[in-house]
């Protein structure tokens, strides 16, 4: 893949997660809910559902991916986490909406 296309799926992981974390965060009056959600569930889930079992182990598959899977994948945690990080600095400053 070119730079340009990577990038772009970053970025784009990155605000997906931060938006549907900042929104999660308001809604439910938590702070690190979609972290934890990201990491526990969503990866998870990723992985298994385009796992081939019947070719391959667990230790092998992950090592099939390339590294712009894997950037996409740290880019939409590091969004998850940054919407914990905001809403709760705004709780600390004093917004009781967050």
């Amino acid at each position: 893949m070119g730079f340009i296309p990577v990038f772009i799926l970053t970025v784009l992981f990155f605000v997906m997660m931060f938006g549907i974390g900042f929104i999660l965060n308001m809604l439910m009056k938590t702070t690190w809910f979609p972290a934890y959600l990201f990491v526990l569930i969503i990866l998870p889930v990723v992985v298994y559902s385009i796992w081939d079992r019947s070719a391959m182990s667990l230790w092998e598959h992950l090592s099939s991916f390339h590294f712009v899977d894997y950037l996409t994948g740290v880019a939409g945690l590091a969004g998850a986490i940054l919407s914990g990080w905001t809403i709760q600095k705004l709780r600390f400053g004093g917004y009781k909406m967050f």
